[in-house]
């Protein structure tokens, strides 16, 4: 769970602007939100990147298009 809590707090600190302390408190808030999922890595670390993003953020999948 380590490695993934590392991938997104690398991804997410790229989006957003945190001073130490935020993404101490980032960190552990993400780590408390994973704790007991049992799921591999990747979909821990897509998991997490959905959760600090929050739910108010609106995702646009693309749709396949036919020629």
């Amino acid at each position: 769970m380590q490695g993934a809590i590392e991938r997104v707090m690398q991804a997410y600190t790229m989006i957003a602007n945190l001073t130490p302390d935020q993404a101490q408190a980032t960190r552990e808030r993400l780590a408390a939100h994973l704790a007991g999922m049992n799921a591999d890595e990747k979909a821990l670390a897509v998991e997490g990147l959905r959760y600090l993003r929050g739910p108010d953020r609106v995702t646009k999948r693309r749709i396949a298009r036919k020629a």
